[in-house]
């Protein structure tokens, strides 16, 4: 099975998926942080397409970042200076050719992550 890297946003506080909401990908080499998207969830918290697709996988060490801050302003959520959840940088490995999922579940006060399928 080709690998691939996907992601779902929720939010928990509301329950329901966050929208809007953009998730970069950066490759880790070394110190050095390499962008490869750039992408916003749609209307169920997912991309629209696979954040790392079969043809561009490779396995190795990988960064997610959602910025949830800049989500939160436009959904409604009280504002903070600074807000105490901003940017959440998730690192992760890959290290075989197979479907890695990695969700993210969110409130203004807190978050968890898991691998999921």
């Amino acid at each position: 099975m080709p690998g691939y890297l996907t992601t779902h946003v929720l939010d928990t506080a509301r329950g329901t998926p966050a929208q809007g909401m953009e998730v970069v990908l950066y490759r880790l080499v070394g110190d050095q942080r390499h962008e490869l998207a750039r992408l916003h969830t749609n209307e169920d918290g997912r991309t629209d397409r696979q954040i790392l697709p079969e043809g561009e996988f490779a396995t190795g060490c990988y960064e997610l970042e959602f910025h949830a801050g800049k989500w939160m302003d436009t959904t409604g959520v009280a504002p903070e200076s600074p807000r105490f959840l901003d940017v959440i940088p998730i690192r992760f490995g890959m290290s075989q050719q197979d479907h890695y999922h990695v969700p993210l579940l969110i409130s203004p006060f807190g978050y968890s992550t898991y691998r999921g399928s």
